[in-house]
């Protein structure tokens, strides 16, 4: 059986990658510039570090964290509460035909960061490295 683009195991196509980061783009900007009628929202200061699309482009999942870390779920409590005014927001930046629903997560790269930094400072991993 051939493999298609959508099949399991198949990276994000160039189009899914340059959407995901255009939305990434919009959304940092409409947050950054407090563009939603959401006074607790626009207090917040929050990082987009990744946006991921379906293949189809319909769904993108955009990965946030609150700048200091601090307040992870009331973040995601706010950005859930204004996904919608966020999808008009974006939409109206982008040319695509169908506006994608946003879905959010935490964005854990700068977690894995530090377990990977405390990893290779141990000294048995670090002797086996340089051997």
């Amino acid at each position: 059986m051939a493999k298609n683009r959508f099949s399991e195991g198949a990276g994000p196509s160039q189009r899914q990658l340059r959407v995901g980061e255009l939305i990434r783009r919009t959304l940092s900007d409409v947050l950054a510039r407090g563009d939603i009628h959401d006074p607790d929202l626009n207090r917040m200061s929050i990082t987009v570090g990744e946006v991921r699309t379906s293949p189809d482009l319909k769904v993108a999942t955009a990965y946030v964290l609150p700048l200091g870390g601090k307040g992870q779920d009331v973040v995601l409590d706010l950005l859930k509460r204004n996904q919608g005014e966020l999808r008009r927001a974006v939409s109206k930046k982008l040319t695509l035909k169908y506006a994608p629903e946003l879905r959010f997560r935490l964005d854990e790269t700068f977690d894995r960061m530090d377990d990977t930094r405390r990893l290779f400072a141990q000294d048995d991993v670090r002797r086996d490295v340089e051997d």
